[in-house]
């Protein structure tokens, strides 16, 4: 799965432990989403989405083969 977490957080110029803190998980778990090496619950997912003001298809999308 792709996502545009970097980019959004430089849109709305915020670290990850600002993202972190609004949606309620540490740091390191906003890298290890960046990095794929953590999938986002659904609403996980929808949390990160809404701090962002945009759809969850905004900032996920699925690869072939996901």
């Amino acid at each position: 799965m792709k996502n545009t977490l970097g980019v959004e957080r430089a849109i709305k110029n915020i670290t990850q432990a600002d993202l972190a803190e609004a949606i309620g998980v540490s740091r390191q778990t906003i890298n290890a989403i960046k990095s794929n090496k953590f999938v986002p619950s659904t609403v996980l997912s929808l949390k990160i989405a809404r701090v962002f003001g945009k759809p969850v298809e905004a900032i996920f999308e699925l690869e072939e083969g996901d």
